[in-house]
């Protein structure tokens, strides 16, 4: 016999979407029959909540706005084996997802990322999103030392141990982000797989401000910076101040050295303060990297406490009702491959 099949949640973050949620919703359960969908309605004025519960989805609210809330919210409520993340616009196409979580159970993989493919004739991205995104992933990249194809992308799969070893901090959009560094700073075993991206529908609106939203990325960005790489942070300021020291400072040892004479008092005092403060700003910025070692240790024995996707586990591939027919994925069981012997 197989295994039992992965329990599978599909959390879908909605904010006006009634032109789209059912279609949504309709999708997932197309691609994956037996998936659980779960649609957060977050402060919704329209429908949105009545075209999702018509649609066969568990509606759920969150009053607080963000998607980063609804995140928080429904990673702390929700228990499954296998998590997927899709917004309720109709942008992303749920016909990947078989494709993304046999990736991630194959692998296993904590993590499967949605790499948008724009194909169209006429681009899904905006201009200013598209070029802020290639800036974050370059950005994001360099700074915690892996790369990333798509890191704004809102169409993820997670293992259970992803989401509940992640702490989920932020409220709004910078979710994505958080999620992405969070997989670098653990260093989780994550991929990628290309995914189809198309137009909202007409009468279908983003809720996404370029210039707004972009600005609360750049500054989640140096957050995660300064609390997960403090002595990248901490030393570049201690460097930056050291430097300004020795220019302000050395023209005033030199005339000393010259003439005994100390003529500029107020420059010689300034650079000795710069000075100062690079010394007390690096021993912040050690102290605080062995307390991130301390945390990331306590975060990855977290993490490590929690049982993996088993590459054994079986996803459903016909209606509910129709369980025999199933996807397993990696070797077959002992008895099984006895069967097969005698079978044969």
């Amino acid at each position: 016999m197989y295994e039992e099949p992965a329990r599978i949640a599909a959390i879908v973050p909605c904010h006006n979407e009634e032109i789209t949620v059912a279609k949504v919703v309709g999708d997932l359960k197309a691609a994956v029959p037996g998936i659980t969908v779960y649609v957060y309605d977050n402060c919704s004025s329209d429908r949105t909540s009545q075209r999702a519960a018509e649609a066969g989805a568990i509606v759920r609210k969150e009053n607080r706005p963000g998607k980063g809330n609804v995140v928080r919210r429904a990673f702390a409520d929700i228990d499954a084996d296998i998590y997927v993340m899709i917004d309720g616009d109709d942008t992303y196409e749920a016909a990947h997802l078989p494709e993304m979580i046999d990736t991630l159970i194959s692998g296993p993989y904590d993590h499967v990322l949605g790499v948008r493919q724009d194909n169209q004739e006429t681009t899904s991205y905006r201009p200013g999103h598209e070029a802020g995104n290639r800036m974050f992933n370059q950005l994001t990249g360099a700074l915690f030392g892996s790369e990333v194809s798509d890191m704004l992308s809102g169409y993820r799969v997670f293992s259970r141990r992803f989401v509940k070893s992640f702490p989920a901090i932020s409220r709004r959009f910078e979710i994505e982000t958080e999620l992405t560094v969070h997989t670098m700073s653990l260093r989780l075993p994550t991929t990628e797989v290309a995914v189809d991206f198309r137009d909202r529908p007409d009468g279908s609106e983003s809720k996404l401000s370029t210039f707004k939203d972009g600005f609360r990325i750049l500054g989640l960005i140096s957050a995660l910076v300064r609390h997960e790489r403090p002595r990248l942070f901490y030393g570049s300021l201690t460097l930056l101040l050291a430097a300004l020291s020795l220019v302000f400072g050395i023209p005033v040892v030199w005339e000393f050295w010259q003439t005994g004479l100390v003529p500029r008092f107020p420059t010689a005092i300034l650079a000795a303060a710069l000075m100062g403060l690079a010394f007390l700003l690096g021993s912040v910025g050690l102290t605080l990297d062995g307390l991130r070692r301390a945390r990331r240790e306590t975060s990855r024995l977290v993490y490590l406490g929690l049982p993996a996707v088993q590459a054994g586990t079986a996803i459903q591939r016909q209606a509910p009702e129709q369980t025999a027919d199933r996807l397993y994925v990696g070797p077959r069981r002992a008895d099984e491959q006895v069967q097969a012997r005698l079978a044969s």
